[in-house]
């Protein structure tokens, strides 16, 4: 099984190099590619420095900041043109412990989307407040209902997708971005039938450079979901 490591960046200068050496290190069968958004901290050409000591990694550099969900449409149709049969989804900042990735692979051997779980038993975010966790697990909760998702976290970030899942979700098409990248990825695949399974994390905040999330993002997220889900329901009562 071939897989690409699909890593967006966005001014990550100071967390490119600890994190390309960690996923060098720690899954040195994977590919590696930086979808950069013209970073102006450097980024980009910090990463192919590394790519040319390290090797397995290339770098996809966009001219602006197109957004999540714009770098991984693109980090995917890259790897589907070289015939890799797995992508990995990881966020630069560490959030995503790199660590557990060789887990998510295993389970990816007989899944075609692979969750890492943030509210599944196991995992954790031991950082976060309590109504900062409620609010998460209330979208969550929210969107899981709504859109008959069967999923605890369908806002994680940190995932593997088969080729054959992102067939089924005609990822091409998906225009979402943040966590409603994640939710409507999540959405098509149950409507596509794909097999999803959520294996369980540890969530960190980043410790270096700065937070991409906005309150945009989260309502974008919100709105998406009632959209989807009274589309689905008004479809569900016709039948």
């Amino acid at each position: 099984m071939r897989t690409l490591v699909v890593l967006p960046t966005y001014n990550e200068i100071l967390n490119i190099e600890a994190m390309l050496r960690a996923l060098r290190a720690i899954v040195p069968e994977c590919d590696i590619l930086v979808v950069d958004d013209g970073s102006p901290d450097g980024t980009a050409a910090a990463a192919r420095q590394l790519g040319a000591q390290l090797g397995q990694i290339s770098i996809l550099s966009r001219t602006s900041k197109e957004g999540l969900g714009s770098a991984y449409r693109a980090g995917f149709t890259w790897g589907l043109e070289r015939n890799y049969d797995s992508f990995v989804e990881i966020d630069c900042d560490f959030s995503h412990d790199p660590n557990s990735l060789p887990k998510l692979l295993e389970a990816a051997i007989t899944n075609e989307v692979v969750i890492g779980s943030r509210y599944v038993q196991g995992g954790a975010i031991p950082s976060w407040s309590l109504p900062r966790l409620l609010l998460s697990r209330g979208g969550n909760k929210y969107a899981s209902a709504l859109l008959a998702l069967r999923v605890s976290d369908a806002t994680a970030g940190f995932r593997v997708y088969s080729k054959s899942a992102l067939e089924k979700i005609n990822y091409e098409t998906v225009r979402a971005d943040g966590y409603g990248f994640q939710i409507e990825m999540t959405y098509r695949a149950r409507q596509g039938g794909a097999s999803i399974i959520e294996v369980p994390i540890s969530f960190t905040d980043r410790t270096r450079g700065e937070s991409k999330m906005s309150s945009a993002i989260v309502v974008e997220a919100l709105w998406l979901v009632t959209k989807w889900g009274t589309k689905r329901i008004t479809k569900v009562l016709k039948n």
